[in-house]
């Protein structure tokens, strides 16, 4: 059997891709220790590492330390992220919006520029927040502090984000992958070999055992097999297609297919949001000197059984929000009825809705539980040995990342393969039919 890999390499197309994607990857990690105008970095990272837990330690691992640095791209693609949200939210009670979102290219056309104006809006206040932060809390992190300080830092930074935004998407139109999402991905695998070379340094010094080691490696081999698993796995609704007269004696056959609903229809975004949410007492104690505000951000304290618990229910609870925001089962249920496909044993409409609404909601349980395995059991498990620099690569949220990112670009490269009749990197695990081939509704 070939090398799937340098199978990739040899067609002309994807390799052209390939390159095309590591260079722009390139681009955007010279540029992320490229260092904003009129910033003394030491005394800038001497105090972030004191926000470690905090909205500004959790801003900084998605934009790979930029934002602790103050580089050109301190900003990262958060800006595009945060404003690709909010419309995605904005489309559930905005109906213009969710009109454009239904009115095929035209529509994702007019979206995308919205987007692109939100971000820099987004940009502009982020950029002039950051500014007057490290200029009003790190005063020694500012060699010229005043007016021509911030308006060179917001230039800087707007810049750097629009010029990223950008970046991912040449990365999607002409490499291989998502360019936003493999932007956040060398984010935050950038911070993987100075975390190993952390954790061998504390095993050499005697204060993490070898036998330590070996179990972490055990459970993160477990627990990444298990986001596989459980990011792939889905709930499979048969869909039966009736034989149908086109005209002119032409006859469309009766086929059979399924609707796949994933187990983890949400993603990383429920702990995203419960973690948001969690960090505001640590944040805002951070920067008062409020005393029931520390109070409660100590009784939330990380790996604290109360935070365990809020946590937990949070994640639950923004799993079935946000699957609710993105699936739509009414949609699903009228293209199948126009279709003339129905699901055996369920009426078409309404019904049909309803069943696909009650399989989605039973299913969304066990994903929501499993978001919060992971979002909590390696993060405590890291700070059980005292490994804290592999949690950002490691943690609930870097974990779910990296794995989502790998499997959706791997996904896309067997695409290149398949369609060029070469195999693809699953040959063994391929499932086969008989006759006719089924397909995805």
């Amino acid at each position: 059997m070939a090398n799937p890999v340098a199978t990739l390499w040899r067609i002309p197309e994807t390799r052209q891709k390939i390159v095309f994607t590591l260079v722009c990857l390139l681009v955007y990690r010279v540029g992320a220790h490229i260092t904003a105008p009129w910033i003394n970095v030491p005394a800038l990272r001497a105090y972030a590492g004191q926000l470690q837990g905090t909205a500004f330690g959790i801003y900084d691992m998605f934009v790979g330390g930029g934002l602790s640095r103050a580089t050109v791209f301190a900003l990262g693609i958060m800006p595009y992220i945060s404003a690709s949200i909010m419309f995605q939210l904005l489309a559930a009670v905005v109906p213009s919006i969710e009109k454009m979102q239904k009115e095929g290219e035209d529509g994702r056309k007019k979206l995308t520029q919205y987007t692109r104006y939100a971000t820099l809006v987004l940009a502009l206040f982020q950029a002039y927040g950051f500014a007057r932060f490290i200029e009003t809390q790190v005063p020694a992190a500012v060699t010229h502090p005043g007016i021509p300080f911030q308006l060179v830092m917001m230039l800087t930074l707007v810049t750097g984000a629009m010029f990223i935004m950008w970046l991912g998407e040449q990365i999607t139109e002409r490499g291989i992958g998502n360019g936003m999402s493999l932007l956040i991905f060398f984010g935050i695998v950038e911070a993987l070999p100075s975390a190993l070379y952390e954790t061998g340094r504390l095993v050499y010094l005697g204060q993490v055992g070898v036998f330590s080691i070996l179990v972490l490696v055990v459970m993160m081999l477990l627990t990444i097999a298990g986001t596989v698993a459980v990011t792939m796995a889905a709930r499979k609704i048969p869909v039966q297609i009736p034989q149908k007269v086109m005209g002119r004696g032409r006859i469309r056959q009766g086929q059979k297919s399924f609707i796949p609903l994933r187990i983890n229809m949400a993603g990383v975004m429920p702990i995203i949001f419960a973690q948001s949410i969690m960090i505001l007492p640590a944040t805002a104690a951070q920067f008062t000197n409020t005393g029931w505000l520390r109070t409660f951000s100590q009784w939330f304290a990380i790996n604290s059984v109360p935070y365990f618990i809020a946590f937990t229910v949070l994640i639950v609870f923004f799993t079935y929000f946000y699957t609710a925001i993105i699936y739509n089962p009414v949609d699903i249920a009228e293209n199948l009825k126009k279709q003339g496909a129905f699901v055996p044993g369920v009426k078409p409409g309404a019904r049909t809705a309803e069943y696909i609404d009650r399989v989605m909601s039973r299913i969304s349980l066990p994903g929501a539980l499993f978001l919060a395995a992971i979002a909590l059991v390696p993060s405590a498990l890291l700070e059980t040995m005292g490994i804290q620099g592999l949690n950002r690569v490691l943690g609930g949220t870097g974990l779910l990342i990296t794995v989502g990112v790998a499997l959706d670009t791997v996904q896309q490269m067997q695409q290149h393969l398949l369609l060029r009749r070469y195999d693809g990197f699953m040959k063994k695990g391929r499932i086969k039919f008989r006759g006719r081939q089924q397909r995805y509704i």
